[in-house]
């Protein structure tokens, strides 16, 4: 099964965000960062606590977007590695 395709502009609205807000880029940068797996275990509980609190299903469309290797490259491209 292949993963949905995540449109430029779906990209560029998490980045502009970040950009808006430190705190969710520091936070991006540090989960982007993560090799896969250990990313992937990562968002795994932060979904897990958002369910729980019955997140918008936007914002879980964004922590199961993280998990995808290309996507995080890509977010780390335009926001830089964390540090």
């Amino acid at each position: 099964m292949t993963a949905p395709a995540v449109s430029e502009d779906y990209l560029r609205s998490i980045v502009e965000v970040a950009r808006r807000d430190a705190s969710i880029a520091r936070v991006l940068r540090e989960i982007c960062a993560l090799e896969g797996a250990v990313r992937a275990s990562a968002l795994d509980l932060v979904g897990a606590q958002l369910r729980a609190t019955a997140a918008a299903a936007d914002v879980l469309e964004c922590v199961q977007a993280l998990r995808r290797d290309d996507i995080a490259r890509a977010i780390i491209d335009r926001l830089g590695p964390p540090g």
